[in-house]
């Protein structure tokens, strides 16, 4: 860990670096990962597959090189981890993307551990795993059709395609969307189990980021997934903090190689609520509270929900009332347990967002 003044790091976060879910045999994580890399070894044989990238990157890699405005909300130090003023844990697998085209590869998939200050909940997790893909096309390639439209077609075509290997004949639709580094952008949606599900993000590549990657003159598709997202649907898992769980009644659901596994639910310990309420600051923020009860509860914590704000007519200060959900994935918590986190909690919720407590 780094002493600098700009870094935001906590150690439980530094310690998963290295984990590697993408990579641990008969994890789901890995499994989806090796689906998606059988479905593009069969579709394109151009494609080659990074997955031990380093997650420290530059501000410059994972921002300015993919086109993120200055001023784009992403690069606050409330949503990003800063190892230092230079350096990042990295918010996505495009931080990869130009220092792979500038050694001249073509057709890539990138897959890595990824960070982002977040919300606490079933959905969402401070690390999770993503994977990027990228294609480059030469004017040979396209021929008298227009090239951006020949890389939408190719694009479209290849990642319907990879929809159907994951889940199926399914239906699907087109969504256009925004991304800083793709224009035209879209998202894929599939109908599963009666409900539009968004899959992936993808679009053209800008073409100053082609250029810049030492292939003027050429197109290119890229696109975006998470593989907690993807493997939660497929293999119906609950709660994101699952997917680090090292309990066998879990890990031992799933084999490499198999898409078709269901999770069955093992018995469920009772959540702890506990409430707390204080007077914010105007530098409060929900992101800040939740890295803090992380920070103490670590992987107990399965929620922090806003429950109340409320503004004094007379004074016009700002009061929150939180529920924090405390339950533990292979055991009981005792109430000893749950009042001394719930006390540290409140200890530096006072100190360190500088609230007043209620």
């Amino acid at each position: 860990m780094t002493t600098h003044p700009a870094n935001n790091v906590p150690e439980n976060i530094y310690e998963k670096i290295g984990t590697n879910l993408h990579q641990q045999p008969d994890h789901p994580i890995a499994i989806i990962k090796q689906a998606i890399y059988e479905y593009f070894a069969r579709a394109d044989p151009a494609f080659k597959t990074f997955d031990n990238l380093h997650p420290i990157v530059s501000v410059q890699a994972n921002f300015d090189d993919v086109l993120v405005p200055a001023d784009h909300v992403s690069r606050s130090p409330n949503d990003t981890y800063y190892v230092d003023d230079k350096t990042v844990l990295r918010c996505h697998t495009s931080a990869h993307q130009l220092e792979l085209l500038q050694r001249g590869e073509r057709a890539f998939l990138i897959t890595g551990d990824v960070y982002r200050r977040d919300s606490i909940d079933a959905t969402h997790y401070p690390v999770f795993h993503q994977m990027e893909g990228l294609r480059v096309y030469s004017p040979a390639d396209w021929g008298s059709q227009d090239p951006t439209e020949f890389a939408e077609q190719q694009l479209k075509k290849g990642l319907e395609g990879l929809a159907q290997h994951l889940f199926g004949k399914v239906e699907m639709r087109w969504i256009d969307a925004y991304f800083p580094f793709t224009e035209p952008s879209f998202e894929l949606e599939i109908l599963f189990k009666g409900q539009w599900l968004e899959v992936l993000g993808c679009g053209v590549t800008q073409q100053s980021i082609i250029d810049k990657g030492g292939f003027e003159g050429h197109k290119a598709w890229a696109f975006g997934l998470g593989l907690e997202r993807l493997a939660m649907v497929l293999y119906d898992v609950p709660d994101i903090r699952l997917f680090w769980s090292r309990d066998s009644r879990f890990l031992s659901q799933f084999k490499d190689g198999q898409l078709n596994t269901r999770f069955k639910p093992f018995s469920k310990y009772p959540p702890c609520y506990k409430d707390v309420a204080f007077w914010i600051s105007d530098s409060f923020t929900e992101n800040n509270l939740c890295e803090l009860v992380r920070a103490i509860a670590g992987d107990l914590v399965e929620e922090v929900k806003l429950l109340d704000s409320f503004t004094h007519p007379k004074t016009n200060k700002t009061s929150h009332c939180y529920r924090i959900v405390y339950r533990s994935m292979d055991r009981s918590l005792t109430d000893e347990e749950i009042n001394e986190l719930q006390w540290k909690v409140r200890k530096d919720i006072e100190e360190k967002l500088k609230v007043e407590l209620r």
